[in-house]
């Protein structure tokens, strides 16, 4: 199981650990940056729809691999608009749960597409 060295600074912001230590010979799973969307190549509209399509595809990735939410160790989220923030972190939220990988979200001035509001790349490992 990873184990999150929290020394505080984390909790002072959102609901993600400082830092997580993977075991050694544990399994990794790295994600490309993920849009929201959808398989049919439609894209939602807005910043809660495209948070919810890259988030239900991040999970089906886990799941494949054999893992779970819990085995995340590291999400980098981009947005952007910064005004997106609170809408996509309740999704995220609703996600994750408990689960707090390390985390760093970015505001960047574009994505690879037109239309894209946000892109989510996760790493994950299990031992």
């Amino acid at each position: 199981m990873n184990k999150q060295h929290d020394v505080g600074v984390a909790r002072q912001i959102g609901t993600y650990s400082d830092a997580i230590e993977v075991p050694p010979n544990a399994r990794w799973l790295f994600t490309a940056g993920t849009p929201g969307l959808a398989l049919d190549g439609t894209l939602p509209a807005d910043v809660t729809g495209q948070a919810e399509q890259a988030w239900t595809h991040i999970l089906a990735m886990l799941e494949r691999a054999g893992m779970t939410v819990h085995d995340l160790v590291r999400v980098t989220h981009y947005l952007l608009r910064s005004e997106d923030i609170p809408a996509y972190v309740k999704v995220r939220s609703r996600f994750l749960g408990d689960a707090k990988p390390a985390s760093m979200l970015l505001v960047v001035p574009d994505l690879v597409r037109p239309g894209f509001l946000l892109e989510v790349e996760a790493v994950a490992a299990k031992a």
